[in-house]
Protein backbone atom coordinates (compact mmCIF):
# COMPACT_ATOMS: atom_id res chain seq x y z
CA UNK A 1 0.00 0.00 0.00
CA UNK A 2 1.58 3.20 -0.99
CA UNK A 3 0.42 5.59 1.45
CA UNK A 4 2.67 8.75 0.17
CA UNK A 5 0.51 7.87 -2.85
CA UNK A 6 -2.43 8.60 -1.10
CA UNK A 7 -1.28 11.60 0.56
CA UNK A 8 -0.25 13.31 -2.29
CA UNK A 9 -3.56 12.67 -4.05
CA UNK A 10 -5.71 13.74 -1.35
CA UNK A 11 -5.86 17.63 -1.77
CA UNK A 12 -6.86 17.20 -5.84
CA UNK A 13 -9.44 14.85 -4.59
CA UNK A 14 -10.54 17.18 -2.12
CA UNK A 15 -11.12 19.56 -4.98
CA UNK A 16 -12.27 18.12 -7.09
CA UNK A 17 -15.65 17.31 -5.04
CA UNK A 18 -15.75 20.80 -3.85
CA UNK A 19 -15.58 22.28 -7.45
CA UNK A 20 -18.36 20.19 -8.12
CA UNK A 21 -20.63 21.55 -5.62
CA UNK A 22 -19.74 19.79 -2.56
CA UNK A 23 -19.45 21.15 0.80
CA UNK A 24 -16.15 21.27 2.32
CA UNK A 25 -17.02 19.33 5.49
CA UNK A 26 -19.03 16.71 3.98
CA UNK A 27 -16.50 16.48 0.56
CA UNK A 28 -13.52 15.58 3.38
CA UNK A 29 -15.93 13.42 5.16
CA UNK A 30 -16.43 11.67 1.91
CA UNK A 31 -12.62 11.80 0.87
CA UNK A 32 -11.77 10.33 3.99
CA UNK A 33 -14.08 7.32 3.28
CA UNK A 34 -12.80 7.34 0.04
CA UNK A 35 -9.22 6.63 1.52
CA UNK A 36 -10.51 4.34 3.87
CA UNK A 37 -11.92 2.06 0.85
CA UNK A 38 -8.42 2.37 -0.79
CA UNK A 39 -6.30 1.39 1.85
CA UNK A 40 -9.23 -1.96 2.06
CA UNK A 41 -8.86 -2.79 -1.76
CA UNK A 42 -6.26 -1.68 -3.83
CA UNK A 43 -3.44 -4.13 -2.29
CA UNK A 44 -5.17 -6.91 -3.77
CA UNK A 45 -6.77 -4.61 -6.94
CA UNK A 46 -4.93 -1.65 -7.47
CA UNK A 47 -6.71 0.80 -9.98
CA UNK A 48 -5.35 1.79 -13.44
CA UNK A 49 -6.09 5.40 -12.31
CA UNK A 50 -5.97 6.06 -8.52
CA UNK A 51 -7.00 9.71 -8.49
CA UNK A 52 -10.11 8.72 -10.43
CA UNK A 53 -11.39 5.67 -8.70
CA UNK A 54 -10.59 8.29 -5.87
CA UNK A 55 -12.48 10.48 -7.01
CA UNK A 56 -15.47 8.14 -8.63
CA UNK A 57 -15.78 6.75 -5.25
CA UNK A 58 -15.75 9.90 -2.65
CA UNK A 59 -18.27 11.52 -5.00
CA UNK A 60 -20.52 8.23 -4.73
CA UNK A 61 -19.96 8.52 -0.88
CA UNK A 62 -20.75 12.11 -1.24
CA UNK A 63 -24.06 11.57 -2.89
CA UNK A 64 -25.15 8.65 -0.91
CA UNK A 65 -24.92 11.29 2.65
CA UNK A 66 -26.36 14.04 0.64
CA UNK A 67 -29.64 11.41 -0.41
CA UNK A 68 -30.29 11.23 3.56
CA UNK A 69 -30.98 14.80 3.32
CA UNK A 70 -34.50 16.26 3.63
CA UNK A 71 -33.97 18.58 0.87
CA UNK A 72 -35.08 16.43 -2.55
CA UNK A 73 -35.16 18.36 -5.04
CA UNK A 74 -31.62 19.87 -4.15
CA UNK A 75 -30.31 16.13 -3.43
CA UNK A 76 -31.72 14.94 -7.43
CA UNK A 77 -30.17 18.00 -8.94
CA UNK A 78 -27.00 16.82 -7.59
CA UNK A 79 -27.17 13.38 -8.58
CA UNK A 80 -28.43 14.57 -12.17
CA UNK A 81 -25.16 16.60 -12.63
CA UNK A 82 -22.32 13.51 -11.98
CA UNK A 83 -20.32 13.71 -14.85
CA UNK A 84 -19.43 11.09 -16.97
CA UNK A 85 -16.82 8.39 -16.19
CA UNK A 86 -13.79 9.32 -17.38
CA UNK A 87 -10.24 9.95 -16.47
CA UNK A 88 -10.26 13.41 -13.44
CA UNK A 89 -9.58 16.58 -13.93
CA UNK A 90 -6.08 17.70 -14.37
CA UNK A 91 -6.79 20.77 -12.62
CA UNK A 92 -4.32 20.99 -8.63
CA UNK A 93 -6.30 22.67 -6.06
CA UNK A 94 -3.94 22.05 -3.59
CA UNK A 95 -2.97 26.04 -3.34
CA UNK A 96 -6.76 27.21 -2.63
CA UNK A 97 -6.64 24.33 -0.28
CA UNK A 98 -3.88 25.40 1.70
CA UNK A 99 -5.47 28.83 2.02
CA UNK A 100 -8.53 27.33 2.96
CA UNK A 101 -7.38 25.59 5.67
CA UNK A 102 -5.29 28.69 6.89
CA UNK A 103 -8.53 31.05 7.24
CA UNK A 104 -8.15 33.82 9.50
CA UNK A 105 -11.27 32.54 11.86
CA UNK A 106 -9.42 29.45 12.78
CA UNK A 107 -7.27 29.22 15.37
CA UNK A 108 -3.74 28.16 14.83
CA UNK A 109 -3.69 25.00 16.86
CA UNK A 110 -7.35 23.83 14.26
CA UNK A 111 -5.75 25.01 11.22
CA UNK A 112 -2.70 23.01 11.86
CA UNK A 113 -5.40 20.07 12.42
CA UNK A 114 -7.32 21.23 9.56
CA UNK A 115 -4.34 21.01 7.10
CA UNK A 116 -2.61 17.70 7.82
CA UNK A 117 -5.79 16.00 7.62
CA UNK A 118 -7.39 18.06 4.45
CA UNK A 119 -3.68 18.60 2.52
CA UNK A 120 -1.61 15.66 4.10
CA UNK A 121 -3.49 12.79 3.99
CA UNK A 122 -3.40 11.90 7.71
CA UNK A 123 -5.95 10.34 10.09
CA UNK A 124 -7.53 11.76 13.08
CA UNK A 125 -5.30 9.54 14.77
CA UNK A 126 -2.53 9.97 13.18
CA UNK A 127 -2.99 13.83 14.21
CA UNK A 128 -3.85 12.76 17.48
CA UNK A 129 -1.10 10.94 18.44
CA UNK A 130 1.49 13.40 16.51
CA UNK A 131 0.24 16.21 19.39
CA UNK A 132 -0.42 14.02 22.30
CA UNK A 133 -4.17 14.12 22.46
CA UNK A 134 -7.67 12.35 22.80
CA UNK A 135 -8.73 11.17 19.65
CA UNK A 136 -11.56 12.43 20.35
CA UNK A 137 -10.41 15.58 21.19
CA UNK A 138 -8.90 15.72 17.78
CA UNK A 139 -11.74 14.69 15.99
CA UNK A 140 -14.02 17.18 17.49
CA UNK A 141 -10.96 20.60 16.70
CA UNK A 142 -11.38 18.92 12.91
CA UNK A 143 -14.95 18.99 13.09
CA UNK A 144 -15.25 22.70 14.82
CA UNK A 145 -12.22 23.96 11.71
CA UNK A 146 -14.35 21.85 9.16
CA UNK A 147 -17.53 23.87 10.41
CA UNK A 148 -15.83 27.02 10.55
CA UNK A 149 -14.81 27.07 6.46
CA UNK A 150 -17.56 25.50 5.28
CA UNK A 151 -18.79 28.41 3.75
CA UNK A 152 -15.61 29.90 2.34
CA UNK A 153 -15.25 30.72 -1.04
CA UNK A 154 -12.90 28.14 -2.85
CA UNK A 155 -11.90 30.51 -5.42
CA UNK A 156 -10.69 33.67 -3.57
CA UNK A 157 -7.16 34.15 -3.25
CA UNK A 158 -5.69 33.42 0.12
CA UNK A 159 -3.25 34.72 2.78
CA UNK A 160 0.47 32.96 1.92
CA UNK A 161 2.02 34.49 4.77
CA UNK A 162 -1.02 32.87 6.60
CA UNK A 163 -0.15 29.49 5.15
CA UNK A 164 3.30 29.58 5.73
CA UNK A 165 2.83 30.32 9.72
CA UNK A 166 0.54 27.12 9.69
CA UNK A 167 3.57 25.04 7.85
CA UNK A 168 5.54 26.10 10.41
CA UNK A 169 4.12 25.39 12.91
CA UNK A 170 4.04 21.86 11.55
CA UNK A 171 7.36 21.91 11.15
CA UNK A 172 8.35 23.22 14.73
CA UNK A 173 6.35 19.95 16.68
CA UNK A 174 8.76 18.23 15.05
CA UNK A 175 8.57 14.54 15.62
CA UNK A 176 6.13 12.35 17.97
CA UNK A 177 3.73 9.20 17.96
CA UNK A 178 3.94 7.71 14.83
CA UNK A 179 4.05 10.95 12.43
CA UNK A 180 7.14 12.90 11.90
CA UNK A 181 5.39 15.98 11.60
CA UNK A 182 8.89 17.76 9.99
CA UNK A 183 9.29 16.15 7.68
CA UNK A 184 5.35 15.98 6.94
CA UNK A 185 5.91 19.94 6.74
CA UNK A 186 8.92 19.85 4.65
CA UNK A 187 6.25 17.59 2.03
CA UNK A 188 3.95 20.10 2.55
CA UNK A 189 6.00 22.81 1.96
CA UNK A 190 7.96 21.43 -1.18
CA UNK A 191 4.11 20.72 -2.43
CA UNK A 192 3.17 24.49 -1.72
CA UNK A 193 6.37 26.28 -3.59
CA UNK A 194 5.63 23.83 -7.08
CA UNK A 195 1.87 25.48 -6.57
CA UNK A 196 3.31 29.21 -6.19
CA UNK A 197 6.06 31.30 -6.98
CA UNK A 198 7.27 33.32 -4.07
CA UNK A 199 10.21 33.65 -2.43
CA UNK A 200 8.72 33.29 1.08
CA UNK A 201 7.66 29.90 0.56
CA UNK A 202 11.27 29.32 -1.18
CA UNK A 203 12.59 31.13 1.97
CA UNK A 204 10.70 28.50 4.36
CA UNK A 205 11.36 25.26 2.59
CA UNK A 206 14.99 25.68 2.63
CA UNK A 207 14.93 27.52 6.74
CA UNK A 208 13.36 23.88 7.10
CA UNK A 209 16.01 21.83 5.20
CA UNK A 210 18.65 23.92 6.95
CA UNK A 211 16.85 22.99 10.46
CA UNK A 212 16.11 19.40 9.48
CA UNK A 213 19.91 18.36 8.25
CA UNK A 214 21.31 18.77 11.78
CA UNK A 215 18.19 16.53 13.33
CA UNK A 216 20.64 13.63 13.47
CA UNK A 217 23.43 15.65 15.67
CA UNK A 218 21.04 17.17 18.17
CA UNK A 219 20.04 14.41 20.59
CA UNK A 220 22.97 12.39 22.54
CA UNK A 221 22.26 8.46 22.36
CA UNK A 222 20.72 8.54 25.65
CA UNK A 223 18.07 11.28 24.55
CA UNK A 224 20.02 14.36 26.09
CA UNK A 225 20.11 17.89 24.20
CA UNK A 226 23.64 18.37 22.37
CA UNK A 227 24.01 22.50 21.83
CA UNK A 228 24.99 23.39 18.39
CA UNK A 229 28.55 24.06 19.44
CA UNK A 230 29.16 20.97 20.52
CA UNK A 231 27.40 18.74 17.85
CA UNK A 232 29.14 16.37 15.70
CA UNK A 233 28.95 18.17 12.10
CA UNK A 234 29.78 15.32 10.55
CA UNK A 235 26.35 13.74 11.04
CA UNK A 236 24.96 17.02 9.46
CA UNK A 237 22.83 15.68 6.18
CA UNK A 238 24.91 17.43 3.46
CA UNK A 239 23.11 16.75 0.32
CA UNK A 240 20.19 18.93 2.54
CA UNK A 241 22.27 21.76 3.56
CA UNK A 242 23.24 22.13 -0.34
CA UNK A 243 19.55 21.86 -1.55
CA UNK A 244 18.60 24.48 1.39
CA UNK A 245 21.21 27.08 0.35
CA UNK A 246 20.86 26.83 -2.93
CA UNK A 247 16.82 27.44 -2.39
CA UNK A 248 17.57 30.43 -0.37
CA UNK A 249 20.46 31.98 -2.57
CA UNK A 250 17.64 31.81 -5.24
CA UNK A 251 14.97 33.13 -3.26
CA UNK A 252 17.40 35.93 -2.35
CA UNK A 253 18.09 37.04 -5.37
CA UNK A 254 14.78 38.67 -6.22
CA UNK A 255 15.54 40.90 -3.63
CA UNK A 256 12.23 40.54 -1.92
CA UNK A 257 13.29 39.71 1.65
CA UNK A 258 11.74 38.30 4.28
CA UNK A 259 11.05 37.21 7.41
CA UNK A 260 12.02 32.99 6.38
CA UNK A 261 14.80 33.91 4.31
CA UNK A 262 16.21 35.81 6.75
CA UNK A 263 15.90 33.22 9.35
CA UNK A 264 17.10 30.66 6.64
CA UNK A 265 20.21 32.86 6.05
CA UNK A 266 21.15 32.59 9.43
CA UNK A 267 20.70 28.73 9.28
CA UNK A 268 22.84 28.43 6.42
CA UNK A 269 25.92 30.56 8.02
CA UNK A 270 25.80 28.26 10.65
CA UNK A 271 25.70 25.21 8.23
CA UNK A 272 28.86 26.85 6.47
CA UNK A 273 30.80 27.06 9.40
CA UNK A 274 33.60 23.86 9.49
CA UNK A 275 33.88 24.20 13.16
CA UNK A 276 31.61 26.26 15.74
CA UNK A 277 34.42 28.36 16.81
CA UNK A 278 34.70 29.38 12.67
CA UNK A 279 30.97 30.78 12.58
CA UNK A 280 30.97 33.85 11.47
CA UNK A 281 28.53 35.91 14.04
CA UNK A 282 29.32 39.42 12.73
CA UNK A 283 27.14 38.24 10.06
CA UNK A 284 24.31 36.62 11.81
CA UNK A 285 23.72 39.82 13.99
CA UNK A 286 23.48 41.69 10.67
CA UNK A 287 20.65 39.64 9.47
CA UNK A 288 19.04 39.43 12.87
CA UNK A 289 19.26 43.17 12.22
CA UNK A 290 17.31 42.55 9.28
CA UNK A 291 14.88 40.14 10.71
CA UNK A 292 14.21 42.63 13.64
CA UNK A 293 13.35 45.60 11.05
CA UNK A 294 10.99 42.97 9.21
CA UNK A 295 9.36 41.41 12.35
CA UNK A 296 10.04 43.58 15.79
CA UNK A 297 9.74 40.20 17.34
CA UNK A 298 11.06 39.98 20.57
CA UNK A 299 12.30 36.51 20.09
CA UNK A 300 14.25 37.92 17.78
CA UNK A 301 16.00 40.16 19.86
CA UNK A 302 16.89 37.33 22.48
CA UNK A 303 18.72 35.27 19.46
CA UNK A 304 20.21 38.98 18.46
CA UNK A 305 21.63 39.47 22.12
CA UNK A 306 23.14 35.64 22.28
CA UNK A 307 25.12 36.42 18.69
CA UNK A 308 25.99 39.84 19.73
CA UNK A 309 27.43 38.01 22.57
CA UNK A 310 29.24 35.67 20.20
CA UNK A 311 30.56 38.45 17.81
CA UNK A 312 31.31 41.33 20.10
CA UNK A 313 31.97 39.29 23.77
CA UNK A 314 29.49 38.31 26.31
CA UNK A 315 29.53 42.04 28.12
CA UNK A 316 27.86 43.53 24.85
CA UNK A 317 25.31 40.39 25.32
CA UNK A 318 23.95 40.85 28.26
CA UNK A 319 23.74 44.63 27.08
CA UNK A 320 21.55 44.10 24.23
CA UNK A 321 19.79 40.94 26.36
CA UNK A 322 19.03 43.34 28.93
CA UNK A 323 16.77 45.29 26.59
CA UNK A 324 14.26 42.03 25.94
CA UNK A 325 11.83 40.98 28.00
CA UNK A 326 12.97 39.12 30.91
CA UNK A 327 9.43 37.14 31.17
CA UNK A 328 10.51 35.77 27.50
CA UNK A 329 10.86 31.95 27.33
CA UNK A 330 14.95 31.04 27.28
CA UNK A 331 15.43 34.37 28.35
CA UNK A 332 16.92 32.93 31.62
CA UNK A 333 18.95 30.38 29.89
CA UNK A 334 20.21 32.58 27.76
CA UNK A 335 21.22 35.05 30.18
CA UNK A 336 23.16 31.94 32.01
CA UNK A 337 25.08 31.42 29.17
CA UNK A 338 26.13 34.96 29.14
CA UNK A 339 27.00 34.99 32.53
CA UNK A 340 28.89 32.08 31.79
CA UNK A 341 30.77 33.37 29.34
CA UNK A 342 31.35 36.21 31.13
CA UNK A 343 33.60 34.62 33.44
CA UNK A 344 30.90 34.48 36.75
CA UNK A 345 29.97 30.61 36.98
CA UNK A 346 27.97 30.84 40.46
CA UNK A 347 25.59 33.39 39.05
CA UNK A 348 25.12 31.56 36.18
CA UNK A 349 24.74 28.09 37.74
CA UNK A 350 21.76 30.15 40.03
CA UNK A 351 20.53 31.09 35.98
CA UNK A 352 20.65 27.78 34.77
CA UNK A 353 18.78 26.84 37.49
CA UNK A 354 16.07 28.81 37.72
CA UNK A 355 15.74 28.42 33.39
CA UNK A 356 15.18 24.55 34.29
CA UNK A 357 12.33 25.08 36.54
CA UNK A 358 10.70 27.08 33.42
CA UNK A 359 11.53 24.37 30.84
CA UNK A 360 8.35 23.84 28.58
CA UNK A 361 9.38 19.85 27.47
CA UNK A 362 11.55 17.43 30.18
CA UNK A 363 14.72 16.98 27.49
CA UNK A 364 15.26 20.86 27.91
CA UNK A 365 14.65 20.56 31.43
CA UNK A 366 17.41 17.62 31.82
CA UNK A 367 19.80 19.57 29.91
CA UNK A 368 19.68 23.02 31.82
CA UNK A 369 19.95 21.18 35.33
CA UNK A 370 23.30 19.25 34.12
CA UNK A 371 24.77 22.56 33.19
CA UNK A 372 23.88 24.02 36.85
CA UNK A 373 25.44 20.92 37.94
CA UNK A 374 27.93 21.21 36.18
CA UNK A 375 29.01 25.04 37.26
CA UNK A 376 27.67 23.44 41.04
CA UNK A 377 30.77 20.37 40.45
CA UNK A 378 33.39 22.96 40.16
CA UNK A 379 33.49 25.35 43.16
CA UNK A 380 36.20 24.87 45.32
CA UNK A 381 36.44 22.43 48.47
CA UNK A 382 34.21 23.27 51.01
CA UNK A 383 31.80 25.38 49.41
CA UNK A 384 27.99 24.44 49.27
CA UNK A 385 26.65 24.23 46.07
CA UNK A 386 22.88 26.06 46.16
CA UNK A 387 19.99 24.35 46.70
CA UNK A 388 17.67 26.53 45.15
CA UNK A 389 17.53 24.31 41.37
CA UNK A 390 15.07 21.90 40.61
CA UNK A 391 14.52 18.93 42.51
CA UNK A 392 14.37 15.77 41.29
CA UNK A 393 10.62 14.36 40.02
CA UNK A 394 9.26 11.24 42.52
CA UNK A 395 9.20 8.21 40.59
Amino acid sequence: MDEVLLRSLTPSVLGVLVRRGADFAAAEDAVQDALVEAVRTWPEDPPRDPKGWLVAVAWRRFLDAARSDTARRRREDRVDEEPPPGPAPSADDTLQLYFLCAHPSLTPSSAVALTLRAVGGLTTRQIARAYLVPEATMAQRISRAKRTVSGARFDRPGDVATVLRVLYLVFNEGYSGDVDLAAEAIRLTRQLAAAVDHPEVAGLLALMLLHHARRAARTAPDGALVPLAEQDRGRWDTASIAEGVAILQGALARDRLGEFQAQAAVAALHADAPTAEETDWVQIVEWYDELAGLTDSPVVRLNRAVAVGEADGPRAGLAALAAVDSALPRHTAAAAYLHERDGDPETAARLYAEAARKASNLAERDHLTRQAARLNARRPPGERPRTDGPRPRPD
